[in-house]
C-alpha cells in the first residue's frame, strides 16, 4: 500500500510546486519603428541569375540530424560542375531550410557559407549542447515541466555564445546565397512558423535585429523539455496591409488548408487578436521544413512563381534534397502482451503523429513540384517572340529544357547494417565523437550514391 501512495504523493507535490515554478521566455523581437512592412512572400525565395536552383531541407533529430546534414554539405563541397571548377555545388545552394537539429546546421552554413565546413564539427557537433540544461528526472523538473517547460532561455543563450557569436538576422543578406529558413511551430494556430520577413511583417516586427540563436532554439524547443519561445505582436505598427493573396486565401473556402491556416495565422498576428505567438519544435507540424516552400507554391499567382520571370526562363535544373535523419521504430512493447507504459505511450504517440505527417508532407510536396514543373514548361513554351526578346532569351534556347528533381536522403539508403547503426544513435544534443563521424560519413555517402543526384550532376 505504501509503495502505491508514494508516487501519488509525488505527483500531487509536483502539481502544487508547479504553481510556484512557472517557466516562460520573454519576447526577443522589436517593433518595426519607421521601417515599412513589405509583405511579399515571394521575396523569401532566392532570386539569383543562374541556370540552377538548388534547395536543401534538413530534418529534425538533435545533433544526429545536424551531423548527418553536415555530411551532405561536405559532399556538395567535393562536387565540381560546369566550366568554373573553382566553385563547388556548395557555392550554388540557393535555399536551405532547417528544423530542430537540422536548423543548427542550416543557420550556421547560411552565416558562414563554405567556411562552415572548417569548424562546425568542433564548434557544435563535438560540444555538449546540453551542458547548461536541466535534464535530470527530479521533482523540481517535473514541477517546471508542468509549469510550462523545464528549460527557458538556457539553450538560446548557449547557442548565441558558443555557436552563432551573437549573429542577428541582418547577417542573412538577401543579395547572396543561400536564403535561410528556420522552421518552428505556432502551437496556438497549429501552423508552421518560418522565420523570415513574411512572418515578421505580419507581426509588425523588425526581423533584422532578432537573434539567430533564438530562432534555432524555437525550432528545437521540444515540448515540456523547453518552454515556448515567445514573440510579441505589434498591431497597428505597419503601414501596409496584409498581401491580397493572404486575404483571398482566408475568404476562399476552397483554398488549400495549409495556405488558409497560414493566412489566418498571419491575420491574427496583425489584427491584435493575438498578443503573443508561442513557438515550439518545428517538427510538430513539419519535420522536413518543406511547408514554407509549399505555401509559396500554393500562393503563386503566375505559373513560374515563386521564381521571377527572368529566373524561370534561364533555369535548367531545379533540385530539392530532403535530408532525413528521423528515427525508425523503437521499443520492445510490440514483443509483449502488456504495454506500452505511460512514458512509452507518450513517445510512441508523438512519433506516430510526426512520422505520419512527414510521409504525407513529402508525398504532397513531390506532387506539388511535379505540377510546378509542368506549369513552368507550359509557360516557357507559350512565350511570344516579343516576350522572349524582353527576357533576353537567346536563339538556341529550348523552352522544355528544364528538369525538376527531388530526392529524400535517409539512413535506409546505406543498407540495413549501416542504417541500423545510425538509427540506434539517440536524438540528443550531445553525442560521442565516433557517432558524430559515422553520421557525417553517412550523410556524404548517401548523397554520393543517390542516382537522382548523379543524374542531376550529369545535367550540369
Amino acid at each position: 500500500m505504501r509503495a502505491g501512495i508514494l508516487p501519488a504523493l509525488a505527483i500531487v507535490c509536483a502539481a502544487l510546486l508547479a504553481g510556484c515554478a512557472t517557466v516562460y521566455n520573454v519576447p526577443g523581437n522589436v517593433p518595426l519603428g519607421e521601417t515599412l512592412a513589405d509583405n511579399n512572400f515571394g521575396r523569401e525565395v532566392p532570386n539569383l541569375d543562374d541556370d540552377v536552383l538548388l534547395a536543401l531541407s534538413f530534418s529534425g533529430g538533435g545533433t544526429r540530424a545536424a551531423a548527418f546534414s553536415f555530411g551532405v554539405l561536405t559532399e556538395l563541397e567535393r562536387a565540381r560542375a560546369g566550366s568554373n571548377k573553382t566553385k563547388s555545388l556548395l557555392d550554388r545552394v540557393d535555399f536551405i531550410s532547417g528544423v530542430s537539429g537540422g536548423s543548427v546546421t542550416a543557420a550556421y552554413f547560411g552565416l558562414k557559407k563554405r567556411a562552415a565546413l572548417d569548424d562546425f564539427r568542433e564548434r557544435f557537433l563535438l560540444r555538449n549542447a546540453e551542458e547548461g540544461l536541466n535534464t535530470s528526472v527530479s521533482l523540481g523538473n517535473i514541477a517546471r515541466a508542468i509549469g510550462g517547460g523545464v528549460n527557458d532561455s538556457q539553450f538560446t543563450n548557449w547557442l548565441d555564445a558558443n555557436v552563432f557569436d551573437g549573429a542577428r538576422f541582418d547577417a542573412f543578406r538577401e543579395d547572396r546565397r543561400p536564403r535561410v529558413w528556420i522552421n518552428a511551430s505556432d502551437i496556438y494556430n497549429r501552423t508552421p512558423f518560418v522565420f523570415g520577413r513574411t512572418a515578421f511583417d505580419a507581426l509588425c516586427s523588425d526581423i533584422r535585429p532578432y537573434r539567430v540563436a533564438e530562432a534555432v532554439a524555437a525550432s528545437a524547443a521540444v515540448p515540456l523539455a523547453f518552454a515556448p519561445i515567445v514573440l510579441e505582436t505589434f498591431p497597428g505598427g505597419c503601414a501596409k496591409q496584409l498581401p491580397p493573396l493572404l486575404e483571398r486565401a482566408r475568404r476562399d473556402p476552397q483554398a488549400q488548408p495549409l495556405l488558409r491556416s497560414f493566412a489566418e495565422a498571419n491575420a491574427r498576428y496583425r489584427d491584435g487578436s493575438m498578443r503573443f505567438v508561442k513557438l515550439l519544435d518545428g517538427g510538430l507540424v513539419d519535420n522536413f521544413g518543406l511547408s514554407g516552400f509549399s505555401i509559396a507554391l500554393m500562393a503563386a499567382q503566375r505559373p513560374f512563381e515563386p521564381m521571377t520571370e527572368r529566373q524561370a526562363v534561364k533555369v535548367r535544373r531545379v533540385m530539392f534534397l530532403v535530408v532525413d535523419a528521423g528515427r525508425g521504430t523503437s521499443g520492445d512493447f510490440a514483443q509483449r502482451l502488456e504495454g506500452p507504459t505511460g512514458v512509452e505511450l507518450v513517445s510512441a504517440a508523438a512519433s506516430t503523429a510526426i512520422d505520419a505527417s512527414v510521409r504525407l508532407s513529402y508525398a504532397a510536396f513531390s506532387s506539388q513540384l511535379n505540377e510546378w514543373s509542368n506549369r513552368v514548361k507550359r509557360w516557357r513554351c507559350g512565350l511570344s517572340a516579343t516576350e522572349r526578346a524582353r527576357l533576353g532569351v537567346g536563339s538556341n534556347w529550348r523552352c522544355n529544357d528544364v528538369t525538376f528533381f527531388i530526392e529524400r536522403l535517409g539512413f535506409e539508403q546505406l543498407g540495413p547494417a549501416r542504417a541500423g547503426i545510425l538509427e540506434a544513435i539517440p536524438t540528443r544534443f550531445v553525442l560521442p565523437a565516433d557517432q558524430i563521424d559515422l553520421l557525417i560519413q553517412g550523410g556524404a555517402d548517401t548523397l554520393r550514391e543517390s542516382r537522382t543526384y548523379q543524374t542531376f550532376r550529369k545535367g550540369l
